[in-house]
């Protein structure tokens, strides 16, 4: 008879620990992930149809509760119309990610600090999106410059 092992068994082998689960990073790309639906006008509903995946794990891949895999990003990527650098954008400047040695890489001429500050204070306020999305809608240049001179007048004021 072949005895089955326990969990109080000595000769049982050590439960693997699970090393595939979400983190910070997750979250930020999440994040990213909300942050462009929402500039879409996109529901989770039909970003979900987009990606034929259920609405509940959009939601757990905005919030960082699961990972996206490669493929998944990469189809994330085509649907939003981004790429998938766009993902993982601002993490060097995300105080909240466990510091690693850092990776120094020359690609481009502008600071990558310089770059995210403003990414850093546009967050995921609603208010900012709807903004954002409300003036990519007006399609009249000049209404939208008159729109933009108005938002730096009032700025002045305060």
């Amino acid at each position: 008879m072949i005895r089955k092992r326990t969990a109080n068994d000595a000769t049982a082998a050590p439960k693997p620990v699970r090393e595939h689960r979400a983190n910070q990073l997750d979250a930020h790309v999440g994040g990213r992930m909300r942050l462009r639906r929402t500039l879409l006008g996109l529901s989770q509903e039909k970003l979900a149809s987009a990606l034929g995946i259920t609405f509940q794990q959009v939601q757990k891949y905005e919030r960082g509760v699961n990972r996206v895999g490669a493929s998944r990003l990469y189809d994330l990527s085509r649907v939003l119309d981004v790429p998938v650098a766009f993902f993982f954008d601002g993490i060097a400047a995300n105080k909240a990610l466990p510091k690693k040695k850092p990776i120094i890489r020359a690609v481009g001429v502008a600071s990558p600090k310089a770059a995210f500050q403003y990414e850093d204070e546009l967050g995921n306020d609603r208010e900012i999106l709807e903004l954002v999305r409300a003036f990519k809608a007006i399609k009249n240049p000049e209404m939208r410059k008159s729109v933009l001179d108005m938002v730096r007048s009032l700025q002045k004021k305060d």
